[in-house]
């Protein structure tokens, strides 16, 4: 989805606009399953990265400006935690008990008229 919102800065209000937000890249370099007795699975992502292109426009009481952006998010590592209790009718289900994801860089790239 669009993201749109506004942010006060100093002065006045710095309106803004997300859209046509695409996942052009990912990468798993590392990606473990392991199951957890008693408990569920265990999922562990280790320095995955992903590429994202969108448009953006900003407005504020002086200027507006528009235009493209790639953002670039490396260094991601995420570990989460599933349950796989029996639902009502005895099949297996999963629920997400617990997740911590990290990220060590991100990058951004902005094309605009300004």
């Amino acid at each position: 989805p669009d993201l749109t919102g506004y942010e006060k800065f100093g002065l006045g209000n710095v309106k803004y606009n997300i859209s046509k937000i695409h996942i052009t890249a990912i990468e798993f370099p590392s990606a473990s399953i392991s199951l957890i007795p008693g408990t569920g699975i265990k999922l562990v992502i280790g320095n995955a990265s992903l590429t994202i292109d969108m448009n953006w426009n900003i407005r504020t009481w002086m200027f507006k400006d528009s235009g493209r952006s790639t953002v670039y998010i490396s260094k991601v590592f995420v570990t989460a935690i599933f349950s796989t209790p029996p639902d009502n009718t005895g099949h297996t289900s999963i629920s997400l008990t617990s997740c911590r994801t990290t990220s060590g860089d991100i990058d951004i790239k902005l094309n605009g008229k300004s």
